[in-house]
C-alpha cells in the first residue's frame, strides 16, 4: 500500500479539528475517521496484478530516429481503474527524454474496457533492446491510498544502424552506369567484357579500333567494353579493441559499418555477390551468399547488434576466416585502423596471405580530432598539440607506404569522408578491372 501527499492533507485537517476540539475523544474520532477513508479507498482501488496488458508498435527503428511502442491496459475488475503506469527500459539505451516524460502515463480505464499509451523511445545505441518491467499505481477514488505492482511484458526493439552514408549512392551508381555503358562514356581496362562496336570518335584510344569489323564497313569501327559482372567481394571488419575508439561523435566500428554498408549497396547493384565478416578473436557476425536484393538488408540486420569487444583481434585468425570464406579470386576491404603497434606486431605479418590470392584494400576511419591538433597554434600547449599530430602523421603515412609495398590499396577518410571515398576506390578497381 501507498499513502499518498493527500493523506498528509486530510492529517492536517484533522490535527485542526483536534486544536478546535481538544481531549482524547478528539483525537481518536478524527484518527478513526482518517483509517476509515484509507480503508474505503484502498477497497475501492483497482486491483493491479489481475490487469491485461499487451504491446504493440515498432520493432525496428534506426539509429537516431524514435520508435513508439504501444502499451494495451485492459481492466478486467468490476472498479474503474485510476493509476500511474510507467514503462521502464534500460536507462542505458535511450535519451533522458524518452527515459523520464515519455514512459510515464496517468490513465483512466473503466471497469471492463481497455486503454492504450505509447512510449516514444529514442535510442543512443545499436542493438536488441527489451524492456524492464512496467509498474502500475492504482488509486482509490479519493486518492489517499493506491495499490503497487509490476509485470513483465515482452518485446524487443531492434535499433539498426543509421546508414547515413545512403546520401552518397545516387551519385555513385550514376558513375557505375558510366562504367557500365549504359552512357557515352566508356572505358576498357584489363579484365572488362566486350560490349558492343560503334563508330571511331576523336579522342578514342586507337587500341580500341576492330580493324577487321572496320574492313567490312565504309567507317572506323571501335570496340566498347564494360567491367565484368559476379565478382566477389569480403568485406571484413574488425571489432577489437582498436575499433571500440571514438572518432567524433561515434566509435570507429560505427564509421567503418557505415561504410561497408554503402560499399555493399554500390556493389550488390553493380552485380557483385558481396559477403560481410565481423571479426576479433572469433566471428561476432557473417552474412554470406546473400541475393543482391537481400544482401543489404541482411548485413544491416546481422551487424545492428556487433559492438566492439576490448580484447586485442587475433590478425592471423581474421586472414584464416577470411581465406576459408573467399575462395577464388575476390576484393577483400579490411576495416581496421591504421594503428602503427598493432598493425607492425599483429596484421602486417599476415597480409601476404591475403595478397597472393586476392586483391586487398585497408579502410580506416581517421580521428578529426587530430585534423584540429595540427592546426592549433599560439600556445605552449597548441604548439605541443601540432608537433603530436605532425608525428602521427608521418607514423601513419610510413605504414600507408608499407601496406602500398604489399600490394595494398590504402583508403582513409574522416567518419563523413571514408564512405564516398571507399565507393571511389571500388569504382577506379572495377572500371581497371583489377577485381
Amino acid at each position: 500500500m501507498a499513502v499518498t501527499g493527500r493523506t498528509a492533507l486530510v492529517a492536517a485537517l484533522g490535527a485542526l479539528v483536534v486544536a478546535a476540539f481538544p481531549g482524547w475523544n478528539g483525537v481518536l474520532a478524527v484518527l478513526g475517521l482518517l483509517l476509515l477513508a484509507l480503508l474505503y479507498d484502498l477497497a475501492r482501488a483497482a486491483p493491479v496484478r489481475t490487469l491485461g496488458l499487451a504491446r504493440d508498435g515498432d520493432t525496428t527503428t534506426r539509429l537516431g530516429e524514435e520508435a513508439h511502442v504501444t502499451l494495451t491496459v485492459t481492466n478486467s475488475s468490476a472498479r474503474v481503474l485510476r493509476a500511474d503506469v510507467r514503462d521502464a527500459w534500460p536507462p542505458s539505451s535511450w535519451r533522458p527524454v524518452a527515459r523520464f516524460e515519455g514512459s510515464r502515463h496517468r490513465l483512466t480505464v473503466p471497469a471492463g474496457e481497455r486503454r492504450r499509451v505509447t512510449t516514444v523511445l529514442s535510442p543512443t545505441r545499436r542493438g536488441d533492446h527489451r524492456p524492464v518491467r512496467v509498474t502500475v499505481r492504482s488509486y482509490g477514488p479519493l486518492g489517499l491510498a493506491a495499490r503497487q505492482g509490476g509485470h513483465r511484458v515482452p518485446w524487443a526493439v531492434r535499433v539498426l544502424p543509421p546508414f547515413t552514408s545512403r546520401k552518397h549512392l545516387p551519385a555513385k551508381l550514376a558513375r557505375l552506369r558510366e562504367l557500365d555503358g549504359r552512357t557515352t562514356l566508356l572505358t576498357r581496362g584489363e579484365g572488362t567484357e566486350f560490349d558492343s562496336l560503334r563508330e571511331y570518335v576523336p579522342g578514342d584510344d586507337v587500341r580500341s579500333i576492330d580493324w577487321r569489323a572496320t574492313a567490312r564497313q565504309s567507317s572506323v569501327a571501335v570496340r566498347t567494353w564494360r567491367p565484368e559482372r559476379d565478382r566477389h567481394l569480403l568485406l571484413v571488419l574488425d571489432t577489437g579493441r582498436t575499433s571500440a575508439g571514438r572518432v567524433g561523435d561515434m566509435p570507429r566500428l560505427d564509421a567503418s559499418l557505415d561504410a561497408a554498408l554503402l560499399l555493399t549497396a554500390l556493389a550488390s547493384r553493380a552485380g557483385d555477390r558481396v559477403d560481410l565478416l565481423a571479426f576479433d578473436r572469433t566471428t561476432r557476425a557473417s552474412v554470406r551468399g546473400r541475393s543482391a536484393t537481400d544482401v543489404l538488408p541482411s548485413a544491416v540486420n546481422a551487424l545492428a547488434g556487433v559492438e566492439p569487444a576490448l580484447v586485442e583481434s587475433d590478425p592471423g585468425g581474421m586472414a584464416s576466416a577470411a581465406l576459408a570464406a573467399a575462395g577464388n579470386r575476390s576484393l577483400v576491404v579490411l576495416f581496421t585502423a591504421l594503428d602503427t603497434a598493432p598493425l607492425e606486431s599483429g596484421l602486417l605479418p599476415v597480409l601476404p596471405r591475403l595478397t597472393r590470392r586476392h586483391k586487398v584494400v585497408v579502410a580506416a576511419v581517421s580521428d578529426p580530432r587530430i585534423e584540429e591538433m595540427s592546426r592549433a597554434r599560439g600556445t605552449v600547449a597548441g604548439v605541443y598539440e601540432a608537433a603530436a599530430a605532425a608525428r602521427h602523421e608521418a607514423e601513419r603515412d610510413q605504414l600507408a607506404e608499407r601496406l602500398t609495398r604489399l600490394g595494398v590499396t590504402v583508403v582513409e577518410g574522416l567518419p563523413d569522408a571514408l564512405p564516398p571515398a571507399l565507393a571511389d576506390a571500388y569504382l577506379t578497381l572495377k572500371a581497371s578491372g583489377k577485381l
